[in-house]
């Protein structure tokens, strides 16, 4: 199980940090950068081949990448040959693409899975059939029973319990006709949603309107053509992004608990376990942890691909570059913040380990 964990972890992050290397690279080379290095890994290399002026290698620390292009360092002493190929000498706008490229191209390539696995694979679909019923709930009341297969809501057709149920919560607490089959026979009843306090993803507390079921868990896989696979991963990427950045900014508010963060190990364990369970969940985690590198990577911290593109940001607007000086305190803040955050996620990560289960 361990030698799986690593396995699954080595291929997850090699194809992450590569299609975001390849991002900045193929990008700078469309601008006429050149490009020293293009790195799997940090610190030592470990082989690798040269092609014209890059340098195409595996290094030893496998915790990232990096591509290293020419004139990349504001105050390195660049030969005047060089001057068309660096990167501080190409416009603001250049430089804001070819640093974005990486984040854009974590995106694409979690859409690009997403696509695969709609397009091969089909959509799992919950249906929209009754497990258990709360005693006193207005399904009890009408007469719902366990068993029954929702089939439309006011006349609105539903395959799928996501469905139905956001018709039920949409429904104001007005009088609603569940349309159902029981014993392959169509029936229809009016009931009332009721408004209870439950909690979200975050474990806050909302209200709801509900009809007091549960799902029987049954399911079915819908098959998907290009079109609608495409509209699916377009759909599902988004959805991936929206809650990665409301995750990040209730981390920020103190509303969720840092204690959710995971690290390296962590993303080790759940790669072993989706692997385990088979390519197409490793490769649904893949999109998962390639969208939350790219929002991670454009966040405004100093070091990160986000804190570059602020600074151009303000290079752009204010039509002179950040002083050097302001740079260089502020990247050794930003790698000071990011040195602290990996510090905390491997404590969570070693915590989680050896006191999550008591026993």
């Amino acid at each position: 199980m361990v030698s799986t964990s690593i396995i699954a972890f080595i291929i997850v992050l090699g194809i992450l940090i590569f299609a975001h290397e390849l991002g900045h690279f193929l990008v700078a080379r469309l601008f006429g950068v050149g490009v020293e290095k293009f790195s799997l890994g940090f610190g030592p290399r470990l082989f690798g081949r040269t092609v014209g002026r890059t340098d195409y290698r595996i290094s030893a620390i496998p915790f990232g990448g990096y591509v290293k292009m020419v004139g990349e360092e504001p105050d390195a002493e660049i030969d005047p040959e060089d001057i068309p190929y660096s990167f501080t000498h190409k416009h603001v706008f250049k430089r804001i693409l070819i640093v974005a490229a990486g984040p854009f191209f974590n995106v694409l390539l979690a859409a690009v899975l997403f696509y695969g696995i709609f397009q091969f694979t089909g959509m799992f679909v919950l249906k929209p059939a009754i497990g258990n019923i709360q005693e006193n709930s207005p399904a009890a009341q009408s007469g719902l029973k366990s068993g029954d297969l929702v089939t439309a809501i006011d006349g609105i057709a539903v395959e799928s319990w996501e469905e139905m149920a956001a018709l039920i919560s949409k429904s104001g607490g007005r009088s609603l006709t569940v349309t159902f089959l029981r014993d392959e026979m169509a029936r229809d009843l009016r009931l009332t949603p009721e408004q209870v306090v439950t909690k979200n993803l975050f474990g806050e507390d909302e209200n709801r309107y509900v009809i007091g079921i549960t799902a029987s868990g049954e399911s079915f896989t819908r098959s998907l053509n290009p079109i609608e696979a495409l509209g699916a991963s377009i759909s599902q990427t988004y959805r991936v992004a929206e809650l990665t950045v409301v995750s990040i900014a209730k981390l920020i508010q103190g509303s969720l608990s840092a204690k959710t963060l995971g690290g390296p190990i962590m993303i080790a364990e759940i790669a072993g376990q989706q692997a385990r369970e088979g390519a197409v969940n490793l490769l649904f985690f893949m999109g998962l942890i390639s969208i939350n590198l790219a929002i991670l990577n454009i966040l405004p911290i100093p070091v990160l691909d986000g804190g570059h593109l602020l600074f151009f940001f303000i290079e752009a607007v204010r039509g002179r570059p950040v002083s050097l000086r302001v740079r260089e305190i502020a990247q050794q803040a930003g790698l000071a913040v990011l040195l602290a955050l990996m510090i905390f996620v491997f404590y969570n990560d070693i915590t989680r380990i050896f006191f999550s289960n008591p026993v």
